[in-house]
């Protein structure tokens, strides 16, 4: 199974009890899954099912749910009685001094419009009806948000895949430094003991070998390198499960971070330091991506 974003868009359209219902469903990252409803007058009890609904499809993201009801013929009618009487009476002023009626006066009035009301009011019967329609119609909008997400998780996975490379070929590069070799270790640290030894007759010689033993064991890297690459390894493995793996990317990539830092604070050599700032960089930019990840 491929990564999924926690971003992504999905909508249904279609017609309830003959009124036209829309949902859109909007998803951005979060923590876990957070679901915050915008429902019209008469569907609002359906909130704690379509909260349940959502759950079944995803784990974490913040989900905006949006639902619109509107009348399918427009919802304004004219009701020409009342204009009529309205009329009448405006002219019998006009006759008394008074201005001309304009029209769209007249339709300001109250009663004279009639606006179909768009909410949802029928017996038990019709009322059930009514709520599988809309929720079957939610499901629609799932459908189409998880595909969206799962198209942009496939981004986010070759991108992250390709992060992870560049690590790897980071620590194959540092792993493969000349500086790392045993023997210019050896003479790096030999020179270092002649320089020390030579500015005074006090030292001891045994003890600053000893020393320089032990700080060369403090600077070898090859534990962070191993780890390195063995979370490089663990980060494939995640996009093969089943399961949302979002959290699991991002300890890893708190992990390689970790081991980055290590590495650059061991670095006996410009080039290993080099090396290990190229890798922060990279890091750090998987670490933004893997915060998409559901």
């Amino acid at each position: 199974m491929a990564l999924r974003s926690m971003t992504g868009f999905g909508s249904a359209e279609g017609l309830v009890a003959d009124r036209s219902l829309r949902f859109e469903l909007k998803s951005v990252n979060g923590r876990g899954l957070d679901v915050r409803l915008r429902m019209p007058s008469g569907l609002d009890h359906l909130g704690p099912k379509i909260r349940d609904a959502a759950r079944k499809w995803f784990a974490r993201g913040t989900l905006h749910v949006g639902c619109t009801l509107s009348e399918v013929s427009g919802g304004v009618s004219i009701n020409r009685e009342v204009l009529a009487r309205f009329s009448e009476e405006a002219r019998r002023l006009e006759q008394e001094g008074f201005a001309p009626a304009r029209a769209d006066g007249l339709l300001a009035l109250r009663g004279v419009i009639d606006t179909a009301d768009t909410s949802l009011s029928a017996d038990d019967e019709a009322r059930q009806q009514i709520d599988t329609a809309s929720l079957a119609l939610f499901e629609k909008a799932l459908t189409a948000l998880s595909k969206a997400r799962i198209e942009e998780g496939l981004r986010l996975q070759s991108v992250i895949s390709r992060q992870v490379g560049q690590i790897a070929e980071l620590a194959a590069k540092a792993d493969e430094d000349p500086s790392r070799r045993p023997e210019a270790i050896a003479e790096r640290l030999k020179a270092q003991v002649e320089t020390l030894l030579g500015t005074s007759a006090a030292l001891d010689s045994a003890r600053l070998h000893a020393e320089a033993a032990l700080l060369a064991t403090r600077a070898d890297i090859r534990e962070e390198l191993d780890r390195i690459f063995a979370h490089c390894d663990a980060v494939a493995e995640l996009f093969e499960a089943e399961e949302p793996v979002g959290r699991r990317l991002d300890f890893l990539a708190q992990e390689l971070g970790r081991e980055s830092n290590t590495l650059c604070a061991k670095a006996n050599s410009a080039a290993l330091t080099a090396i290990g700032l190229d890798m922060k960089v990279v890091v750090d930019q998987l670490r933004e991506q893997v915060q998409n990840v559901e």
